[in-house]
């Protein structure tokens, strides 16, 4: 998950600090961001659009989707919601 540290740019593609794992667009943009423990996404993890939207909120635990992802659309509403538990929908 962690190979290509540098865009062709020169623009950095991810940051691991302590547990904090960023991933950028080429623009520089945050992409991803969330913890990262023992190589595993952990707890809530942030997603944005490449124009610094929130685009999606999961929660994971040992990299599944745990809990709930929450996406919206380019208006910032609620787009869908499910519900998982150990990476299996529960509830959509």
């Amino acid at each position: 998950m962690l190979d290509k540290k540098h865009y062709v740019n020169g623009q950095i593609n991810h940051e691991l600090v302590g547990d904090k794992l960023t991933y950028f667009f080429k623009n520089g943009k945050v992409k991803t961001k969330g913890t990262f423990i023992n190589g595993l996404m952990e707890g809530e993890w942030l997603f944005y659009r490449e124009t610094g939207q929130l685009w999606q909120i999961g929660n994971f635990k040992n990299s599944k989707k745990n809990v709930s992802i929450i996406r919206y659309n380019r208006n910032d509403h609620v787009e869908y919601q499910e519900t998982f538990e150990n990476d299996k929908i529960i509830k959509k």
